[in-house]
């Protein structure tokens, strides 16, 4: 049956989730907590990768582990049960199919178990969630009550081990990190506070506490703790079967063995937060409370209190319902649930950047140049004026030679050159800055935005990576100066333009753009010295066409000179007929690269807006007419598609290739998006899509055909097995690319498909096993693989918005322009979207009354709050001054006939 979504905020119920093996939630604040919660409290609980309060875990132990948020219940004549359902007895019935009654509520970043021991009708609510506050903590409520006909006996105990240290020590120096281990047993818990961080380059004082706290909703306190792992579990037991539970061996004062009491301290072992309260009765309909704390340096004990905690939790439920980018209204109410977790995931990505949750488990922390980028679309759509800063910060990322930091520092500005301190250089890097400062100008029509200034990254990097600036010393800092020694600046624009146009002359032998490091796919990643990426050659000539558009828009504003780096004078006023010669390219940008290479003149070159709007137009120009001349491949039926790619053996990868069909995905996204492709073209390249690539049981389109080779000259995907990531799996963030390409050129039916497989995908619980929202990627059992943190959600929410819905800025102005088919409307002939606009909450409702099928419709009228509303110049736009003028406070509905 898979969950069902029980409210409009995305809210959904799933029986016995347990039973799938994979299953998570993200559980965060803005104070730094990053932890993800299983349906039976399995998970981990971070600050940084220095910084584990749980045990970090990957995705193939996130369920073997036998460490999980556990609380334990020993009644008297029953013997001891779990209330998250993590006990080896209940893992027993599950298997031979006596499984108990459970249900997992799962919300936005909070998730509530219910579930029943059989036997004797003991029930367990348990809620978990971190609150909105500076607090580092999660707290957990578990509830128990008699739903039984007898009184009965209960014993609880809190188990949750505490690792208390980085994530490294998971294996290097286990055993000699946990002899720094002090732990104190307080009225109302376990804390443990290491004597020194552990790490050979430097060991050093440790501030850092962590701490497992509990009480009862009475202000019962605990009896004590067993605050070490092996105590607590025995020699012959486990944390699913702990002696101090199940033996629970006491004295003739109803001590328990083992057990440590309040005031006392133990070190040099392994942690636990197992917690002993005094006996507990209920009779038969009672219920009682305990509330729960993982937390950090001893922070929110105030939760411990029960209304404080239920106060946290709504407050928590409405934050990030306000966090939500769009919510959508159609006639399948499992679309718009779904959208509202879609929706969540790009806040998602900025907390936890692309780690910290268990199937990401590669990489450190810290967010990548691209991430950076995409993730701010929805933040865009949402609030641009949030983002503006951030924008302007993240050029100083960029080099002089059009390169980039590829790592983000958590301070504004703070970059790094590579996480493994590896020199590589990601083609596509210099793509993604424009298309989202693209997007904010459209929204906003903020052109000044061009022109604000900013510094450029500096380190020993220069040519593209290269070679290496002998001059440079790490003391000189990572900020690029001119030869007089004061930090350059140059403008946002600047640095888009150096961006583009270096990219146009790094060019292979085909004249396409050399493929380097990688370009977005980062598995093409074994073709540096003579691989070239057409695919996103024909990117880059739409992002040229896009600046081309930005300029001509800042001349009409009155703004006809800008300044840019006398350097830039070099390829800039290149002869036109160069173009033609891959070796003359490279000749030109090594010079550009000479020029600046330690540091810049200062000088600034003066240059008409217009004429700069030409030449960067020329080179897309030239570009699409290269592409479509050289690199459009054919099938024995006539239909064709583009090749997208060169091998390190400068051989074409994609066409019909001994007798093989071979196409990848991505090399149609970007000669669609960026123009390249003819209307005709993209029809023949619809056609082979879903001949080739277009997997019904899986999603959707795969990345690519098999090219049934190791392919060492291109890349390591070739190493994967066919299905899985990026070798042939439905990769989520391209196929809703190719959605996005599809509808901006006005292919909606075929944009349509796309985004419904997927959608339907995700929807398929018995097949996808996951929670709402969109993930990386399917494999081949048709799986969803990689929850949360991906890029494919900032576009999933562009493009529903953007395309489908056609809400869209344009030079700041809101601009409709609709792409729903008729089966996306309700029964009334209505479709719905809320978003934010100029700083406005906007619902907008498309009426199909006549229930007509796209391209058959138009818009006839719009009414705002009611009233007629008319744009003598453009009538399918709303002026930006007439949504900024309602007060902020009104809700702002928008009535769009269609006809």
């Amino acid at each position: 049956m898979g969950y069902q979504f029980v409210d409009k905020g995305g809210t959904f119920h799933l029986k016995n989730a347990e039973e799938n093996r994979y299953l998570y939630l993200p559980l965060a604040n803005r104070a730094g907590v990053m932890n993800s919660i299983t349906p039976d409290g399995h998970g981990d609980s971070k600050l940084s990768q220095d910084e584990f309060l749980l045990e970090p875990v990957s995705s193939e132990n996130l369920h073997e582990s036998t460490g999980s948020r556990n609380f334990w219940c020993k009644v008297k004549g029953y013997g001891a049960w779990s209330a998250t359902g993590n006990s080896a007895m209940q893992a027993m019935q599950r298997l031979t199919g006596q499984k108990e009654d459970s249900e997992l509520t799962g919300g936005q970043l909070w998730q509530e178990t219910r579930r029943t021991w059989k036997e004797n009708g003991l029930s367990a609510t348990v809620k978990n969630f971190c609150p909105v506050t500076e607090d580092k903590v999660e707290i957990m409520s578990v509830t128990l009550k008699n739903c039984g006909e007898a009184t009965l006996e209960i014993t609880p105990t809190v188990a949750i081990p505490i690792f208390a240290r980085g994530a490294d020590h998971i294996r290097d120096h286990r055993h000699v990190t946990s002899l720094l281990n002090r732990m104190e047993v307080t009225k109302d818990g376990v804390v443990v506070t290491p004597s020194m961080a552990f790490d050979e380059r430097g060991h050093h004082y440790n501030y850092r506490s962590y701490g497992i706290y509990a009480r009862g909703e009475d202000e019962t306190g605990i009896l004590g703790a067993f605050p070490l792992l092996e105590e607590f579990t025995g020699e012959a037991g486990s944390l699913l079967w702990p002696e101090a539970v199940i033996c629970d061996r006491r004295n003739e004062r109803q001590q328990t063995e083992n057990m440590v009491f309040p005031g006392e301290c133990r070190e040099g072992y392994e942690a636990m937060g197992a917690l002993r309260f005094p006996d507990l009765t209920l009779a038969p309909g009672e219920a009682y409370r305990y509330m729960i704390l993982l937390s950090y340096d001893g922070e929110g004990k105030e939760y411990l209190e029960a209304g404080k905690a239920d106060a946290a939790f709504e407050e928590m439920c409405r934050y990030w319902q306000r966090q939500k980018t769009v919510s959508v209204s159609t006639g399948d109410e499992r679309f718009n649930g779904w959208m509202e977790w879609v929706g969540l995931q790009p806040f998602l990505r900025r907390i936890y950047g692309c780690s910290f949750l268990p199937h990401h488990d590669y990489g450190r922390g810290g967010r990548g140049w691209r991430d950076l980028w995409q993730d701010c679309l929805a933040l865009i759509l949402m609030n641009p004026d949030d983002v503006r800063e951030d924008l302007v910060n993240f050029f100083a990322g960029v080099r002089a030679d059009g390169t980039n930091a590829t790592i983000i520092g958590s301070k504004a500005g703070e970059f790094k050159a590579d996480r493994n301190n590896i020199v590589r250089v990601w083609m596509d890097h210099g793509y993604w800055p424009f298309f989202t400062v693209e997007l904010y100008l459209k929204q906003t029509g903020d052109f000044q935005f061009l022109l604000e200034e900013n510094t450029y990254f500096k380190d020993q990097i220069t040519h593209r990576g290269e070679k290496n600036d002998s001059l440079y010393s790490q003391k000189d800092g990572t900020v690029l100066k001119t030869e007089k020694g004061e930090e350059y600046y140059g403008t946002v624009l600047e640095h888009l333009l150096i961006q583009q146009i270096t990219q146009f002359y790094d060019v292979g032998e085909h004249n396409h753009m050399r493929l380097r490091g990688a370009d977005w796919n980062d598995a093409l990643d074994m073709a540096k010295d003579r691989g070239e990426s057409v695919a996103f050659t024909a990117a880059y000539s739409g992002s040229m066409k896009g600046l081309s558009g930005l300029l001509d828009t800042m001349e009409k504003q009155g703004i006809t000179h800008v300044k840019v780096a006398k350097e830039l004078e070099t390829l800039l006023y290149a002869d036109e007929s160069i173009y033609e010669s891959a070796k003359k390219k490279q000749e030109t940008l090594s010079l550009y690269c000479s020029s600046c290479g330690h540091a810049l003149s200062g000088e600034k070159l003066e240059i008409s807006v217009g004429e700069l709007s030409d030449i960067v137009s020329g080179m897309s120009q030239w570009i699409q007419k290269h592409i479509r001349r050289t690199e459009f491949v054919e099938d024995e039926t006539g239909n064709g598609w583009f090749n997208g790619y060169y091998d390190n053996n400068g051989r074409k990868v994609e066409g019909l290739i001994n007798g093989q069909v071979r196409m990848m995905l991505t090399s149609q996204v970007f000669t669609i998006l960026s123009g390249t492709a003819t209307d005709e073209q993209i029809e023949k390249i619809s056609r082979c899509a879903d001949l080739y690539l277009y997997e019904k049981r899986m999603g959707g389109y795969r990345l690519n055909t098999n090219f049934r080779e190791v392919k060492l000259d291109l890349g390591r995907m070739f190493g994967f097995a066919y299905g899985h990531k990026e070798n042939g799996a439905v990769f989520c963030h391209m196929a809703v690319m190719y959605a996005y390409a599809l509808y901006e050129r006005g292919f909606a039916q075929e944009g349509y498909k796309v985004l419904n497989s997927l959608f339907e995908q995700c929807m398929d619980f018995e097949v996808s096993r996951i929670y709402p929202g969109v993930p990386e990627y399917f494999n081949e059992k048709g799986r969803g693989m990689y929850s949360y943190l991906t890029g494919a959600a900032s576009w999933l929410v562009l493009t529903v918005l953007t395309q489908m819905y056609g809400v869209k800025g344009r030079e700041g102005n809101l601009h409709l322009r609709p792409q729903l088919l008729k089966e996306q409307f309700n029964g009334q002939g209505e479709a719905a979207i809320t978003c934010s606009f100029a700083g406005r909450t906007v619902e907008i409702i498309y009426c199909n009354t006549n229930k007509k099928e796209i391209g058959d419709y138009d818009i006839t009228e719009i009414y705002i709050n009611g009233k007629l509303y008319q744009n003598p110049e453009e009538k399918n736009t709303i002026a930006r001054a007439v949504i900024r003028k309602m007060p902020e406070k009104t809700e702002i509905k928008i009535k769009v006939v269609l006809d």
